[in-house]
């Protein structure tokens, strides 16, 4: 799909152009009202945060061993599940008033589900530590469980605060906090780690100190400037009528939130069931450094396209939007990722160590299902915005059961990289099934997608042939993870310089 030298983020060649400028003006063509610009202002502080975790994982693998990664990365699993629910879903409902006053009081609603999930959540480990700990079959994570509440309750006023700053579209405030996160959690883990040998305890209260920094720093800049609104609009009877009204999201879309979480967490509970520590700890960290770059831009363009896209609709510029975003998730993440599925267990092997090399054996198994997910989860928004909330429901608990399915039969069977197989396959077909069912929502036709897939597909060919004959002739290793990294590189740049899409969102943020 070409893109027109004169249109813009959502204008594409096939809109005539009596088409593509209204649609330029509906959805805005100055710098305020920019997706693009809007994206690469929440990527700014998502960069260096993601930098940062790259640059200071091969320290801490040294620091920590992957006995230490497992029992985090439980950890993690275990907050994020609750997480999920820290505000009962009613964080969502703050996008959708059109009043500021409404939305205030739905953000004061947020802030009191968290506090009910988080008490429920320390009276659950004050009365049933012991069944949980052997329900999860992992007794080292038994001294850790009192990190989980606060974590819960600092998260979720964190998830009812980036709402917010989604609706007022201030999204520097948050990329500020991304960075003051990030430095304070690493600066934490590898500072424990330094000074005193306390093994998974050190991972995690990096995390809580993170997390409670970046809370601390949005919220104080949210009461900073929107200090006379919150305090002038809060009504208590107000909150009550938004309980009400969007109960829906406490009802429904809640559970559905809570069966996604719970099959993305699936992998490092039925992981540390069915075999050791070390094994979670190579899942943990291989999908943790497959997972960052692909947040890196996908989890800004979900923030701003959630906020776009319920404008979107009422406009009727809905399937453009989608479809621009679409074939820009594309770009970004197809090369890299195929990339990875050739050479990932040599880029462990030399960052990490050879100790680490399994890792980089899981990350290769799993880039394919990595990349689906990350074209489609952007989009997931998609059916809140339409009121499909049905399909939220049906989508997750199928998502759950295939998952459930696939890691259970590779833990009886007792090899983790069968596991972890069967997964991939059935993420790489249900993200499949959400991606397209997204499309069909939006009004884009599933030929359009494909057409976009395929032409990106053509790009990687050349690169993929040069790579696995590398690696059949035996080539050394640190080579070759620098020719793959040039190669990314090159192809980077080759899009820069010939993508009319790409380039025009580099003038926007440059203006």
């Amino acid at each position: 799909m070409e893109i027109s030298s004169k249109g813009n983020f959502f204008k594409v060649l096939d809109m005539d152009e009596t088409t593509a400028d209204a649609a330029e003006k509906r959805l805005g063509n100055s710098k305020k009202e920019s997706f693009a610009l809007d994206v690469l202002t929440l990527a700014g502080g998502t960069t260096f945060a993601q930098i940062l975790m790259i640059l200071s994982a091969p320290v801490l693998t040294r620091l920590y061993g992957p006995d230490d990664f497992g029992i985090w990365a439980l950890y993690i699993s275990i907050t994020s599940i609750i997480s999920v629910i820290a505000c009962m879903r009613y964080e969502y409902s703050i996008m959708l008033p059109e009043s500021d006053e409404e939305a205030v009081n739905l953000l004061v609603l947020s802030f009191l589900a968290v506090l009910f999930i988080s008490g429920l959540t320390f009276l659950a480990i004050w009365y049933l530590k012991e069944p949980i700990v052997n329900v999860l079959n992992f007794q080292q994570i038994g001294d850790y469980l009192w990190f989980v509440p606060p974590f819960i309750f600092v998260n979720g006023l964190f998830l009812a605060l980036n709402n917010w700053n989604s609706r007022t579209k201030l999204f520097k405030r948050l990329s500020l906090s991304k960075v003051f996160s990030s430095v304070s959690s690493t600066t934490t883990q590898v500072g424990l780690g330094l000074i005193e040998k306390i093994g998974a305890g050190g991972l995690i209260t990096g995390s809580v100190v993170g997390q409670s920094i970046a809370t601390f720093v949005l919220g104080g800049q949210i009461w900073r400037d929107d200090k006379k609104l919150i305090v002038k609009s809060l009504n208590w009877k107000k909150v009550y009528e938004g309980f009400k009204k969007y109960r829906k999201f406490s009802l429904l879309d809640s559970w559905a939130a809570l069966m996604n979480s719970v099959s993305w967490q699936l992998p490092a509970f039925l992981l540390a069931a069915f075999f050791t520590p070390a094994v979670v700890g190579f899942y943990s960290l291989g999908f943790r450094l497959l997972q960052l770059p692909m947040s890196f831009i996908g989890s800004s363009i979900s923030q701003v396209f959630f906020q776009r896209a319920s404008r979107a609709l009422s406009e009727g510029t809905l399937p453009s939007l989608v479809e621009n975003v679409f074939r820009m998730l594309v770009i970004i993440g197809m090369f890299p990722i195929l990339i990875l599925t050739i050479v990932g267990s040599d880029v462990f092997t030399v960052i990490f160590g050879k100790a680490w090399a399994e890792a980089g054996v899981y990350t290769q198994i799993l880039s394919l299902w990595a990349f689906i997910w990350f074209i489609s989860s952007p989009l997931t928004t998609i059916y809140v915005v339409v009121e499909k909330h049905h399909f939220g429901f049906h989508y997750n608990f199928f998502n759950l059961i295939t998952r459930l399915l696939s890691l259970t039969i590779g833990g009886l069977l007792g090899n983790a990289r069968l596991a972890l197989t069967l997964f991939s396959i059935s993420g790489v077909l249900v993200y499949g099934y959400l991606c397209l069912k997204m499309m069909s929502y939006s009004g884009v036709k599933i030929s359009r997608a494909l057409k976009i897939l395929f032409s990106n597909f053509t790009l990687f060919i050349p690169a993929g042939a040069t790579l696995i004959a590398l690696k059949i002739v035996e080539i050394n290793q640190i080579l070759l993870v620098i020719i793959s990294a040039a190669t990314i590189g090159i192809y980077y740049l080759y899009i820069l310089k010939t993508d009319a899409q790409i380039k025009k969102i580099v003038r926007e943020f440059r203006m």
